[in-house]
């Protein structure tokens, strides 16, 4: 049976240490053996190639070019869709659409090409590897028999083992550099191809109740200020659910969702609606929240059901602070005052603090209670610092936290990610320990899939200054987006994530991730 990648990384570095400590002739040919018997890589370069190139030239900028043309000729305010979508507001919607598909053909062609090149040299390195390991046992000859071991070796034969084991050691340090390389390539490729899947947008949202024109605005409506590419208001999650609970609702349900839809004030309104029906709310409960966010402005939308707003430059290197975290970090706040533990960042409710924020971020009902009130239409700062550490004293409660606002056990943990951010999901939270790098490195491809469909991911770390609970929440390239509930957001790379370094999301005493709580679907 062929090894996954991350398996065959670990074995040969195990082989590595063996070869290189072999202190018999007999020890040394069956760590050879051993080495010999592990796969080596797999995957037809050809067809990769093949594949990246094709997707290369599908060039859709041609297309892009004519719709912006059209877009920019001022149409008149005609309608289109079920849902009363402005032309021209579809037509700058496909334009965005046609730019992001074509960005997806071309960098998933890259990165099946980048895959290919990687493949193909980690092949070389692993063949020259076996043939030297090959050589040594042609050195040493047969094994030894129980006779043989009477009598100790010759120094002749004892210059051949050793000459042999430093050769083998040469053969399986080649073969443990190509699954190294071939389990990283392996790890991109799937990481960057997930993510171009799920930015595949339109089609997530596979319900037959919608026109194309009114899937294309749903999909591609983003909160104002920030990235508009990083800040759909759909996740790729979302959408998806919001399809399977739309084809679920009955004649009745399905006609109020119609009428309300069609008289949102705008494409971030209409959004809301359909991210409210993914968070699992009721048309009945759906129609209470439109009643209060109507005929708000966009900027009033964003600001109270949009917590987290990805800077353009949110992802620009700036260096390290005093305390060893980014100085790049962007804050989290309602009318200047951040979504933080405690209020004010006294308080030990991280676990707590991090979660209601992961929940405001995928269910606007949640987060319109939170910042809106009761009526949903106050802008008070000091009564939001008021809700919002009521709610995180209310999940510390429920999670067994600690006396005084401090700690939370695992189990507690899990079962408020699941009571919380999963009742909104649809998802099933389950805690990974990890215990070092191997482990973490195991992880990263599912936490990476999960934050790019828009589930985030709660992460905990340690480190001289105790244990800390924060939230992966995005995913660009090889950077993971994290919000920590001191208030703030920050990137860090997945090399950070792996080797200790995530102290650059809070400080240097908090830099090993030990656990993480992943969704599955229930």
């Amino acid at each position: 049976m062929t090894e996954s990648t991350g398996e065959r990384r670990k074995r040969l570095g195990d082989l590595c240490h063996d070869i290189s400590t072999a202190g018999s002739k007999n020890d040394l040919i069956d760590a050879i053996n051993d080495a010999l018997a592990v796969s080596a890589p797999v995957g037809d370069t050809a067809t990769l190639e093949f594949l990246g190139k094709l997707y290369q030239k599908q060039d859709l900028e041609d297309l892009y070019k004519r719709i912006d043309r059209v877009a920019k000729k001022g149409l008149p305010d005609v309608w289109a869709g079920n849902t009363s979508v402005l032309a021209s507001d579809a037509v700058a919607a496909a334009g965005r659409a046609a730019g992001a598909v074509g960005r997806a053909f071309y960098g998933g062609g890259q990165a099946l090409l980048t895959f290919a090149d990687a493949l193909k040299d980690a092949k070389s390195q692993d063949g020259d590897g076996r043939e030297t390991l090959h050589e040594a046992l042609r050195m040493l000859g047969g094994k030894d028999g129980w006779f043989d071991d009477l009598y100790e070796d010759d120094d002749d034969e004892e210059a051949v083992r050793l000459n042999a084991r430093s050769l083998a050691s040469l053969g399986v340090g080649d073969m443990h550099k190509a699954a190294i390389a071939a389990d990283d390539a392996a790890h991109a490729v799937a990481r960057d191809l997930n993510k171009w899947v799920s930015e595949a947008r339109i089609r997530k949202l596979g319900t037959g109740n919608l026109t194309a024109v009114d899937k294309l605005m749903l999909a591609e409506t983003s909160a104002v200020d920030g990235d508009p590419v990083l800040n759909e208001i759909l996740t790729a999650h979302d959408l998806e659910r919001a399809g399977r609970r739309m084809d679920r609702l009955s004649a009745a349900d399905r006609a109020a969702m119609d009428r309300m839809l069609a008289g949102s004030d705008s494409p971030q309104e209409r959004a809301y609606l359909m991210k409210a029906l993914a968070a699992g709310h009721s048309v009945t409960e759906i129609e209470q929240f439109q009643g209060k966010i109507h005929g708000h402005d966009p900027e009033w939308l964003r600001r109270h059901l949009t917590p987290v707003v990805t800077a353009v430059d949110s992802m620009d290197d700036e260096g390290l602070a005093p305390d060893g975290s980014n100085n790049n970090k962007d804050y989290v706040t309602f009318d200047g005052q951040r979504w933080i533990q405690g209020g004010d960042g006294s308080e030990g409710t991280c676990v707590a603090s991090s979660t209601v924020t992961a929940r405001a971020m995928v269910d606007p009902l949640y987060a319109l209670d939170l910042t809106g009130g009761r009526s949903g239409q106050e802008d008070d700062p000091e009564a939001f610092k008021r809700r919002l550490v009521a709610e995180q004293h209310r999940l510390h409660t429920e999670g067994d936290g600690g006396d005084h606002w401090e700690g939370m056990g695992p189990d507690g943990q899990e079962h408020i990610a699941d009571t919380t951010i999963g009742a909104a999901t649809g998802d099933d939270y389950q805690r990974h320990d990890l215990d070092g790098a191997a482990d973490r490195r195991a992880v990263l491809t599912d936490v990476e899939k999960a934050v790019a469909d828009g589930r985030p991911v709660p992460v905990d770390v340690k480190g001289k200054d105790g244990a800390h609970a924060m939230t992966i929440i995005g995913q660009e390239g090889d950077k993971l987006q994290i919000y920590n509930p001191w208030g703030s957001t920050t990137w860090v790379s997945e090399n950070d994530f792996i080797n200790g370094h995530m102290g650059k999301a809070a400080d240097s005493g908090l830099n090993d991730a030990y656990s993480v709580y992943l969704p599955t679907a229930q």
